[in-house]
């Protein structure tokens, strides 16, 4: 059994707010498989920091506008 990642993501409310997009065109935009959108949204999946990146760009926003990591103590 996969280990769920700490880190959370805005993905799907990023989605929302440019014009609904798609997870397939999230992915197609990114280089990925919509499974793989699918399973970073859920947080079952962690992207590589290249990745993080490439996302936060489609949307264009900053990186931790994207994905947040809990700080120790919380």
């Amino acid at each position: 059994m996969v280990k769920p990642t700490r880190i959370t993501n805005a993905i799907r409310a990023l989605r929302a707010a440019h014009g609904d997009m798609t997870q397939a065109e999230l992915a197609r935009r990114v280089g990925v498989t919509r499974q793989t959108v699918i399973a970073i949204e859920q947080g079952r999946y962690s992207p590589s920091l290249e990745m993080a990146f490439q996302i936060a760009a489609v949307f264009d926003v900053p990186v931790t506008d994207v994905f947040q990591y809990p700080r120790e103590g919380s």
